[in-house]
């Protein structure tokens, strides 16, 4: 009898105990959110203030901040709204003496507990403190590295694998520069993506990237390992550059590759020069001068925000041991198996036998767990700290 009763204590108080650790756990999350919904209504009143309004940089910031914090405000009504009514359905069970009630009551709460713990992780994810530069156009330049004339052609896959993956979300390819290699492919390719979140995705692209497969050069069957570098920058803006025109040396000369009769006979082609920084840009894409010195421009104000960014990049690449998005330009993050057709990417230690469709442009799976990965060790700072 004695066992009996106390087995039936240790229940009621185990009930107790989970009980009050979901209220403790419910209230913390909400206490977070409700100081995030505070902000936001900061950030509202803000954007209607005339000083704010006339600072356009300002007014920008803000308008960003207060559209980023809009999904963990609404996340914030749904989980309170949640919490209310499995307190109500935990009330109904332990106070209502009306059976059909009680047991409608336990069904509702039967569905709403799983819930719960699905919105929390929700929740914990959006609550990660987002990257501003994610939401950029994004940069890129692809370079041919070890390797020879085969580096120079798995530089051009590489390029019309981004190309065919921008095609799929929509984006917009512009090349700004390009020197083709000798047996096909590009030396160096630079282009601007331009899309909703492009820098968010492709910067996980950053890194050398290494192909082993047999060259069309190579007459014994033999494979050989070559390599390529791929450096994903978020496009800078006007407002995160002050440029001083007087600063750049502006310099004309003649286009070459392909562009019909105007290549070689016009001085359309722009390289930028920016004196303090010693920072080098060019553009021949164009067969207007102006055209391509508005995108040398915009390459150059990206170089210069990149030195600042670097510093955050470093940053962040000291405390996750991913090494996603790290902008480290040396890293080797993934391998392209041509006689296994697999792709391994190391970071993370994932292997696809899918090498066809990935080359083809198929890589959103690789880039869904690297973000995986990234929140990963975003969630694991937010603990530690």
């Amino acid at each position: 009898m004695i066992k009996l009763i106390t087995v039936f204590l240790f229940l009621i108080f185990l009930l107790i105990f989970v009980n009050l650790q979901f209220k403790n756990k419910a209230v913390e999350i909400l206490e977070k959110l409700e100081v995030i919904k505070n902000r936001w209504e900061e950030l509202a009143e803000q954007m209607s203030d005339p000083e704010v309004i006339a600072d356009m940089k300002k007014f920008i910031k803000i308008n960003k901040d207060y559209k980023d914090l809009e999904p963990v405000v609404l996340a914030y009504k749904d989980f309170k709204t949640l919490v209310e009514n499995i307190e109500n359905a935990k009330e109904i069970i332990e106070n209502e003496k009306d059976p059909e009630f009680k047991t409608m009551a336990k069904e509702e709460l039967e569905e709403l507990l799983p819930q719960q713990e699905i919105m929390e992780e929700k929740i914990r994810v959006l609550m990660i403190p987002k990257d501003p530069e994610d939401d950029k156009n994004a940069v890129m330049e692809v370079r041919a590295g070890t390797g020879g004339d085969e580096a120079s052609i798995f530089a051009g896959d590489l390029f019309r694998m981004y190309q065919k993956y921008c095609d799929t979300q929509n984006w917009k390819i512009d090349i700004v520069n390009m020197n083709e290699g000798t047996a096909g492919g590009f030396k160096e390719i630079v282009f601007n993506v331009t899309g909703n979140g492009a820098y968010g995705l492709l910067k996980f692209e950053s890194g050398v990237h290494r192909v082993q497969r047999v060259p069309k050069t190579e007459t014994q069957g033999r494979v050989h390992t070559s390599a390529a570098s791929v450096v994903v920058l978020p496009e800078a803006d006007e407002f995160d550059i002050d440029l001083n025109e007087k600063d750049i040396r502006k310099d004309t000369f003649c286009s070459s590759g392909p562009g019909g009769q105007s290549v070689n006979t016009t001085y359309s082609a722009i390289r930028l020069t920016h004196i303090p920084s010693g920072i080098v840009v060019s553009c021949q894409d164009e067969k207007s001068q102006i055209k391509n010195y508005a995108k040398a421009l915009k390459v150059l104000r990206t170089r210069l925000y990149e030195r600042e960014y670097a510093k955050h990049l470093e940053e962040m690449s000291s405390k996750r041991k991913t090494m996603v998005s790290t902008g480290d330009r040396s890293a080797k993050i993934r391998t392209y198996n041509y006689p296994q057709g697999r792709v391994t990417d190391h970071r993370i230690n994932l292997t696809l036998y899918n090498l066809p469709s990935i080359i083809g442009g198929d890589i959103q799976e690789i880039i869904e767990k690297l973000q995986m990965a990234e929140n990963a060790e975003r969630l694991k700072e937010e603990f530690e700290d």
